[in-house]
């Protein structure tokens, strides 16, 4: 595949301004998930030059003697890097950057990226696949609404028409088990190179939509419920928040819980440009895990698909204390592994008579696991002005490659970013928990736990 080439796979795409459903594939479109492309709908093969390997399966080795929440080993430990870009050298490689690492290695003449060998470690329960193929022929989206219908269980568009389908292909990933306990830090680099700690929680999330025994006839339409607990600073110690997020993006809804007021409150605002609260208002709440809440601001083109240079299997980068990665202007060069590989590419661009402070997103989105690994912004002046990554985590036994974890911002003009939903100075990583009842989502639960 030549570098060189967005490639457009797809047709149609002018049903996005047609306000149609758009309808799912055929039966023959589908049988490609068994043949030339991945059960997650993937390029089966590698590319002729043999930078980006064939898909086999994924990595699914768990190391003996590992335990749930344990720190994941990097098991590519013994690699070296293939070669290093910087600011020297990026034009040899500028085809295969995203346009905010370029900023990056124009601004800092000490940043690189390390570029290690190609692995297509994700991976997903076969159930997870089965359904993957029965979405294929039966999920389809209201290209008006943005409401998916027909999914369940799996990737509902593997096979995608269009950018909307592709973001939702994220939000309905597979991210390593129904229930996920998550506890995090959110650390700071101010532009003067000071680490600061906004905030340590406790961040527990459900998929209902990715209940083993459930089905798609007894599926409600809540594909996730969050609940996020603050310990840290000690001025917000006890806030809360929950979401629940529907696949009709009308039917989302949110709460927080703010210990000054002692009650819970329904939160609307707890969505695209506001700022979050968690990252000290630094990052917006639609940035959070690369993509929160609804995009239907932004008009959403599918350009095709891409080989990137991006961050992937970044174990070794998780293992670190926050002191050796978050580092004064940008994340420790060293700890941050890259690879190559392709990824959709998803233009997102205000439309008229919306508002939003970032009117225009490209999106890359890794065609293996079909996780958000790095979001350009621009402002209203049409400037580069922030790019967002995620630090993804290889984690084989549950097993899953997720970007829910170590993800962040870089202010392209200040010089400050961020590294939210770090665990590197916790004893507990991302792991998946038991399943409580429902009861533990809901507005009661969490007032009930803030206030003890």
């Amino acid at each position: 595949m030549p570098n060189k080439t967005l490639i457009s796979t797809l047709c149609g795409l002018a049903l996005l301004s047609g306000g149609l459903a758009q309808a799912a594939v055929s039966p023959e479109q589908a049988a490609r998930l068994k043949t030339d492309l991945t059960p997650m709908g993937a390029e089966r093969a590698g590319t002729a030059d043999g930078s980006i390997p064939a898909w086999d399966g994924g990595y699914t080795q768990v190391p003996a003697g590992f335990k749930s929440g344990d720190k994941r080993a990097d098991p590519f430990a013994g690699e070296k890097p293939l070669y290093s870009i910087s600011a020297a050298n990026m034009s040899q490689y500028a085809e295969q950057l995203a346009e905010g690492s370029k900023v990056l290695l124009s601004k800092y003449p000490d940043y690189r990226l390390d570029v290690y060998p190609t692995h297509r470690s994700a991976a997903a329960p076969q159930w997870v696949y089965d359904n993957t193929f029965a979405n294929a022929t039966r999920a389809q989206l209201d290209v008006t609404t943005e409401k998916v219908s027909g999914a369940y269980g799996g990737i509902p568009f593997p096979i995608p028409q269009n950018g909307a389908e592709v973001l939702w292909n994220y939000r309905l990933s597979w991210q390593g088990g129904d229930t996920i306990n998550a506890p995090f830090d959110t650390w700071l680099m101010t532009a003067g190179g000071k680490k600061v700690q906004a905030t340590r929680a406790q961040f527990s999330y459900q998929f209902p939509y990715y209940f083993e025994e459930g089905s798609l006839e007894s599926f409600g339409g809540k594909y996730q419920w969050g609940k996020l607990y603050t310990e840290l600073p000690s001025s917000k110690a006890g806030e809360g928040l929950m979401t629940h997020w529907d696949v009709d993006p009308s039917a989302r809804a949110a709460w927080q819980y703010l210990v000054g007021q002692r009650r819970v409150r329904r939160a609307p605002n707890i969505a695209y440009d506001t700022p979050d609260f968690v990252t000290s208002g630094v990052g917006l709440f639609d940035e959070a895990f690369m993509i929160f809440g609804p995009t239907d601001r932004h008009d959403l083109k599918l350009v095709g698909k891409k080989e990137l240079l991006v961050p992937y299997n970044n174990n070794r980068a998780g293992l670190a204390k926050s002191d050796e990665l978050v580092q004064p202007r940008f994340l420790n060069p060293d700890l941050v592994r890259w690879e190559k590989h392709r990824v959709w590419v998803v233009e997102a661009t205000l439309k008229a008579g919306k508002r939003h402070v970032v009117p225009r997103r490209t999106y890359y989105v890794d065609e293996d696991s079909w996780q958000v690994l790095l979001v350009d912004g621009y402002d209203a002046q049409g400037r580069l002005g922030r790019q967002m990554y995620s630090l993804t985590l290889l984690a084989p036994d549950m097993p899953a490659l997720t970007s829910q974890v170590m993800w962040g911002s870089y202010n392209l003009d200040t010089g400050a970013y961020f590294l939210n939903s770090s665990s590197n100075d916790l004893s507990v990583q991302y792991q998946k928990i038991p399943r409580p009842s429902a009861s533990f989502f809901t507005p009661d639960a969490m007032a009930n736990s803030s206030a003890r």
